[in-house]
Formats: structure tokens, sequence, C-alpha cells
């Protein structure tokens, strides 16, 4: 019998580190960063929401911010388109450099920090174009009413699927996020009405 146990010793040593290296932890890089084991990934991934989130919300609210406090202070239409088109271009290359920085800062992956960068800075421009395309398209008296609508709805839209992703209840999460954009609303509002009736062209 002695030979028999010599012989299964090896390949119970075996087995015992083939389970501790299937029971290894390897939740130490989230799911979606880890390559399967014994090749790359055959397809790619569809961007985060944490990817899009901060340029689009920026957009929104910023766009329609401009919309209203600039109709509030009877701008024209021609400076309006401006003030869009330099939120959608030079601010927003502003804010995709000042995002990458802050995540290599973070010790994010160099590629997952420029993916994140390019992908707000794409959706914070699209985002910003909807609303040069509604001042293009709506009469200048009902620009502010159909920009608020259009950003209202989108906000609405992208706190649903944030909220699906992070598993809270949506209805909350819209409700708030809608009150804070309204409070940009009414603050654009009135500063605009400030402006045009004391400072004078």
């Amino acid at each position: 019998m002695r030979p028999t146990l010599s012989l299964r010793r090896p390949a119970l040593v075996r087995r015992r580190k083939e389970e501790r290296i299937d029971e290894a932890p390897v939740e130490s890089f989230p799911a979606s960063d880890r390559v399967p084991r014994g090749g790359s990934r055959l397809r790619a991934r569809s961007p985060r929401p944490n990817h899009y989130s901060y340029g689009s919300t920026a957009a929104i609210v910023t766009s329609v911010g401009l919309i209203v406090g600039f109709g509030a202070a009877s701008v024209t239409r021609a400076a309006v388109l401006s003030g869009l088109l330099i939120i959608a271009l030079a601010d927003n290359l502003t804010d995709a450099l000042s995002i990458h920085i802050y995540q290599e800062s973070e010790g994010l992956e160099r590629r997952a920090a420029f993916r994140a960068t390019v992908t707000n800075f794409v959706a914070r421009l699209i985002v910003a174009s909807s609303f040069v395309a509604v001042v293009v398209a709506v009469p200048a008296r009902a620009a502010p009413v159909v920009a608020t609508a259009w950003g209202l709805l989108l906000l609405g839209v992208l706190t649903f699927v944030l909220s699906r992703t992070r598993k809270v209840s949506p209805w909350r999460e819209i409700t708030k996020h809608l009150v804070i954009a309204v409070v940009v609303v009414v603050a654009s509002r009135l500063l605009g009405a400030w402006i045009a009736a004391h400072v004078s062209s």
C-alpha cells in the first residue's frame, strides 16, 4: 500500500493547486476591463454611461441656460448661435482636456482614459449641436421654451439610463435632476432679464 500512496500524492498535489488557482479572487479589476483567458476581447464594448454622462449633462444644462438667458436679454439669434458653437467646440475641448488630466491623475489606465475623454467630447458635441438646430429651426420667441422642453427630455432619458445601470429608483433620480435643471433655467432667465433692464447696449 505504501507505493500506491506515493504514486497518488503528486496527482493530489496538482489537483489542490488547480483548485487554489480557480478559487483565486478575480475582482481586482472590473469585469468590463478584464481580458478573457487565452486571448483578447472578441468584440468591442458599447460605451459605459460614465463615458458620456458628463459631456451630455454639461451640454444639456449649459445650452438650455444660455438660450433662456440670452432670450431674456433680447440677444440676437447670431449671438445665441455663437454662444452655442463656443460651448460645442472651445468649452468642450477645455472640458475634455480637464477630464483627461483628472483621470490620468487618478491612475486610470491610459487607453480607458482616452476612450472616456473622446466619448464625452463627442457626446457633448452632438447634444450641443441639437440645440443649435433648435435655435435655427424655431422662431426666436419660441426657442427658449422648445430648448427647455428638449433639454429636460434629454436629461430625463439620460438619468433613466444611469439609474437602470446603478439599479436605483429612476423616478426619484429623474425628479432630483430635473429640479436642479429648472433652478438653472430660472436663474438664467432672471439674470438675462436683469442684464436687459440694467445694462445699456
